[in-house]
């Protein structure tokens, strides 16, 4: 199987890699030139331009293409670069209504698969969300080299995935970005259990890039609800029956869901990309 990844960051790479493992050949498009071929190299495969877009006509068309691009960009490189795929399109940026809706109008009568590897590349393998919107042969075959490299790969909608993400990573990223602004330096030895871990969880999140918590912040909604729970909490101050009434409520919310099973949240060992989602830049 011949596939073009779209995308030549971490995230991008590491699909070439494992797609290369698996005996498939690769190639690699990036607008940064420098970029591609450091990632064709790592695969062991080629490179392709990004620009002039392609035509269904074009010679140089692939079994398979793989969008790795950050989230604002999903809809117009599914639009730009479906024409190189002869028989699926395939998008890992981390969400996934937009990148579908674009796949269905761009690339109609194609394989379609929306894959949300919730692990950083550096943290692989591990649960892939997939919405298989049409399947075939080449989205089988993807899906088995994933699985080939160790990864679970499991089922799901894009409302429901794209639901989830607004707590799994817009809300909980603003909840650690907030506590960041106000914290103070402290002698360690007054860390507790609970500060240990918000400390090491903002280091985490500031030490990746910005821009990719950025897109999530843009893509998912959830901060301002965030914000309106710290009002809440700021106001009980003093009340100790409103404040306990939050503190109840807190503890209820947001438990295991009842009508499937609900995979565990990453360690606090795992690096910032693993809170969102990898590297797609």
């Amino acid at each position: 199987m011949h596939c073009c990844i779209v995308g030549a960051g971490e995230m991008g790479t590491w699909v070439g890699r494992t797609l290369a493992d698996a005996g498939h050949d690769v190639a690699v498009a990036d607008l940064d030139a420098d970029a591609a071929d450091r990632a064709a190299t790592t695969v062991d495969g080629g490179t392709v331009p990004v620009s002039p877009p392609p035509t269904p006509e074009s010679t140089d068309r692939f079994d398979a293409v793989v969008l790795a691009v950050p989230i604002p960009a999903v809809a117009e490189a599914v639009a730009a670069q479906a024409p190189r795929a002869e028989h699926a399109v395939v998008d890992v940026t981390g969400v996934m209504g937009p990148a579908l809706d674009a796949m269905r109008e761009h690339a109609p009568d194609h394989e379609r698969l929306s894959l949300h590897p919730m692990f950083s590349t550096a943290n692989a393998p591990g649960r892939i969300a997939a919405v298989p919107d049409a399947t075939g042969r080449v989205t089988d075959a993807i899906r088995e080299a994933l699985v080939a490299a160790g990864n679970e790969v499991f089922e799901t909608t894009a409302t429901d995935h794209d639901e989830a993400m607004e707590t799994v990573q817009a809300k909980a990223h603003a909840a650690v970005l907030a506590y960041g602004l106000v914290r103070e330096a402290v002698d360690p030895r007054y860390h507790t259990d609970v500060s240990t871990a918000l400390f090491e969880a903002v280091e985490s999140i500031t030490g990746s890039t910005a821009h990719v918590f950025g897109d999530i912040q843009a893509a998912f909604d959830g901060a301002e609800e965030l914000a309106a729970a710290a009002e809440r909490v700021a106001e009980s101050r003093g009340d100790p029956e409103a404040f306990a009434t939050l503190y109840e409520e807190a503890g209820r919310s947001g438990g295991p869901r009842e009508d499937e099973e609900t995979a565990t949240e990453g360690t606090g060992s795992e690096r910032a990309d693993d809170a969102a989602g990898g590297d797609r830049s």
